[in-house]
């Protein structure tokens, strides 16, 4: 795909995020091309799963279940490594850490890579293969039933395992945030697994970009004004904030001078 059609397509997904849908007509005076050209940009998102198409133009996923992995892992990537930048600033030499599963923590683990004697305890096996590269790091990685789709194990295996540490830092994302700060995921097993790092670290680190604001999930777990550090690419939404107040978790967005 030419470069031009690459950011039209992006430019689109992030149209999406703020509307439930979006016709041709509308998306080809936006761009100044012709219908048929939206058309393939339509097809190209997709065929991606980003988006359905709808009579007459293209509509925002619904989700009940999440994307897959691959998919998540170029989505909203820029604003991901921002993070990671972000969250390699605020992690020690030497520390534990406490990985879970998803894309933005696999990203922010890649951004520990020139960090020294870290020792990761995680049930993410992207995140085991990613940083075993570093020799000076020492990692366990839970056992049990892999989920393909996902590259991660749950289940009491890994409950038990972060439960036996007492970690340094926690970092973990979450599928979404409804508009009163409670934290969503796609399967019960997910919260739990999060919510045993939470309970198990001495400080913990929620991970998000902004799109993670708009996006649904079912299975409610814990609120964002628990954490410790919040790193995000964008300010949190004025009713999260203000839901917070000052006595809630650091904001950290990611690339503010």
């Amino acid at each position: 795909m030419e470069t031009r059609a690459k950011q039209r397509v992006d430019e689109i997904r992030k149209m999406l995020e703020r509307h439930d849908f979006l016709t041709v007509e509308k998306l080809s005076e936006t761009f100044g091309v012709t219908r048929q050209t939206i058309r393939r940009d339509l097809k190209s998102l997709t065929e991606r799963g980003i988006a359905r198409r709808r009579h007459g133009g293209i509509g925002r996923l619904v989700l009940t279940k999440n994307q897959a992995y691959g998919t998540r892992q170029v989505l909203h990537s820029e604003a991901k490594y921002q993070i990671a930048q972000e969250v390699a600033t605020q992690v020690p030499d030497g520390s534990t850490l406490a990985f879970s599963i998803g894309t933005t923590p696999e990203i922010t683990a890649q951004g520990l890579l020139q960090h020294k004697d870290l020792r990761i305890i995680t049930n993410n096996l992207n995140i085991a293969m990613c940083m075993s590269v570093n020799p000076g790091f020492d990692i366990t990685i839970a056992g049990g039933r892999i989920r393909n789709d996902d590259r991660d194990i749950l289940g009491p295996s890994v409950e038990a395992l972060f439960s036996a540490y007492k970690v340094d830092i926690g970092i973990f994302g979450v599928a979404g945030v409804d508009e009163e700060g409670t934290l969503l995921d796609f399967d019960e097993q997910e919260v739990i697994t999060r919510q045993t790092i939470v309970d198990n670290c001495r400080l913990s680190y929620l991970v998000l970009d902004h799109s993670k604001f708009t996006r649904k999930a079912h299975v409610r777990g814990g609120f964002i004004g628990d954490v410790d550090k919040v790193f995000c690419d964008q300010p949190l939404p004025k009713q999260i904030s203000e839901r917070i107040g000052s006595s809630g978790p650091e904001i950290i967005v990611a690339g503010q001078v």
